[in-house]
């Protein structure tokens, strides 16, 4: 059974680490968390699950209006081939959560595994607060930058820390 929300909490605290979180109805889509966004500044996300054609697990958390082209975004990554959104049940299966609420914070449950390679935008890593959903998308996570690179490298998580190609290039 995958941890949940309570689990992550109980980890942060273990660690140290101080968050802010905000009670909101369930959001879906980015278009959702802009319009009930609150009070919570810093950088909000785009959080994609792909997998490449040899089974390979990424996930890519963006700066929320980032324009991520997944037909040239697997050369920088390092995918073989181009990628595909992985399908809700490999989803459950690897982080422990539902379309909607994938988060790095998941990757709580992918600990022991490591099947999931971490991309960032670099974008994203300039501001001092993230935003994140925790484990389920009825809450938003306030986190220090400093402390969710801590919350990473406690799971054994080095991210690749990329500049995205959109459809523009980068």
């Amino acid at each position: 059974m995958p941890l949940g929300p309570d689990d992550l909490f109980t980890r942060f605290d273990n660690l140290g680490i101080e968050v802010k979180t905000m009670r909101h109805p369930p959001l879906f889509t980015v278009a959702e968390s802009q319009a009930l966004r609150g009070q919570l500044p810093g950088g909000h996300t785009k959080n994609l699950f792909l997998k490449d054609k040899k089974g390979a697990i990424f996930l890519i958390v963006a700066e929320e209006d980032a324009a991520i082209d997944l037909k040239r975004i697997h050369s920088a990554i390092g995918a073989q081939g181009r990628v595909s959104f992985g399908k809700p049940d490999l989803l459950m299966e690897v982080l422990g959560v539902i379309p909607g609420a994938v988060t790095p914070f998941a990757l709580i449950n992918d600990e022991a595994d490591k099947r999931v390679s971490l991309v960032l935008d670099r974008r994203l890593l300039a501001h001092d607060m993230l935003n994140f959903h925790p484990l389920d998308n009825e809450r938003t996570t306030q986190i220090a930058r400093h402390d969710f690179e801590a919350f990473l490298a406690a799971l054994g998580y080095e991210p690749a820390v990329l500049d995205l190609p959109g459809p523009e290039g980068i």
